[in-house]
């Protein structure tokens, strides 16, 4: 356990016996935590009014104390709640009702826009920026926009040069978890990604979107300078340097 992890837990005890009136009791405790983490930036939990309990690792702000405990797990990566059809855990009992909606195929959330349904509320929220095109969440460095917060964190660090996903075979860093799994494709030789029309399989699904025009006459990448249309993104840049050169 962490120095970070162990003080948050601390925290939560020291902070459930102050409002149970047993301050004197556990005094001591508290003094030696205090000690073990005073060089930490920073409390993390402050209790500011009533009904405000805000984390201090991330600053959101929970409206009671069984909230705000919930969500600590998220930051000391217990994950206590378990699904038992497919054995994926969670660190919030809500995160997990909403995971096995996905077993269930239950899709309550309508988009009023294209009718797509979903089985999380947050997830048809962030599908709405499709249309609306909304991008509230703004790059301070390079002002670049993104639809989902962690699109905003998986490219900032390309400013911070972070690259905390490393792929346990060649030992390879990249800055999004995505990108690493993809490239573990490479030693596992795994192709998830089989063509429905020739079997032909594909470890990235951008790939099996290319491949798959081969077998229709879609050429969806047109030139803006003489209309003449690709299957491929690709040789669409090839061609424009014709133009290019003229």
């Amino acid at each position: 356990m962490t120095a970070t992890e162990n003080f948050v837990k601390r925290s939560l005890i020291n902070h459930l016996l102050v409002h149970s009136n047993q301050q004197d009791s556990v005094h001591e405790e508290s003094k030696k935590a205090f000690n073990e983490t005073r060089n930490l930036p920073g409390r993390l939990l402050v209790h500011t009014s009533e009904k405000s309990f805000i984390c201090d690792v991330c600053g959101k702000s929970c409206r009671d104390f069984k909230s705000l405990k919930s969500h600590l797990l998220v930051h000391t990566n217990e994950k206590p709640y378990v699904c038992d059809v497919c054995n994926k855990a969670f660190s919030r009992k809500g995160d997990l009702r909403r995971h096995l909606r996905i077993h269930k195929n239950e899709k309550p959330c309508i988009c009023e826009v294209c009718n797509k349904a979903f089985g999380d509320s947050r997830v048809l929220k962030r599908h709405l920026r499709i249309h609306t095109k909304e991008r509230p969440y703004v790059c301070e460095v390079c002002s670049k926009a993104f639809s989902r917060g962690s699109h905003l964190k998986s490219h900032f660090r390309l400013h911070t040069l972070e690259k905390p996903f490393a792929c346990d075979v060649c030992g390879k860093a990249f800055t999004q978890s995505g990108v690493a799994k993809r490239h573990l494709r490479i030693h596992t030789k795994e192709k998830p990604y089989p063509c429905e029309t020739c079997n032909k399989a594909f470890t990235e699904k951008i790939a099996l979107t290319r491949h798959s025009r081969s077998h229709t006459t879609e050429k969806p990448f047109i030139c803006e300078m003489c209309d003449k249309a690709f299957k491929d993104k690709y040789k669409l840049k090839l061609h424009f340097r014709i133009h290019q050169k003229e």
